[in-house]
């Protein structure tokens, strides 16, 4: 887990006293729904009430499991790799495609599965408003058999 960067000197104030904070990049963890986390601003991090950023990663070859966020939206932006698909939908009939330089928008308790077919990993900087690191997931685990 990522840990706040300890202030120091006189004038070093908590971050719940009005002060901004440098944090330094976190351990990275694999969330329950299969993609890999490197957080960076979180509830965890630095108190964070509504927010939460940092990088996620879906290796190659891998997918997420079919999954909603109960309580939260999130935004990406695709940093690199070659591309990954996004479905989504009640039947996860939706099937876009993302590329480096793409935005990403997942609203609250919309089912999807990303999936990394290519042979280099798909990075993303990440935000949502659910600032903890275990997010309001709910699997859907009889949807996974949908996608290919």
């Amino acid at each position: 887990m990522t840990m706040l960067k300890q202030p120091s000197g006189a004038n070093s104030v908590a971050p719940s006293e009005g002060k901004a904070v440098v944090v330094r990049g976190g351990k990275a963890y694999r969330a329950e729904q299969g993609s890999d986390y490197l957080p960076g601003i979180s509830s965890e991090t630095v108190g964070a009430k509504a927010l939460w950023l940092g990088i996620a990663t879906m290796p190659p070859g891998r997918r997420t499991k079919a999954h909603v966020h109960a309580r939260h939206e999130t935004a990406f932006y695709m940093l690199s790799g070659d591309e990954l698909e996004m479905w989504s939908g009640d039947e996860l009939q939706f099937r876009d495609v993302v590329h480096p330089g793409d935005y990403l928008y997942i609203p609250a308790n919309v089912l999807h599965v990303a999936v990394n077919r290519s042979s280099t990993p798909a990075t993303f900087i990440g935000a949502r408003n659910e600032p903890t690191a275990q997010e309001s997931v709910v699997l859907f685990p009889e949807m996974d058999g949908r996608i290919p």
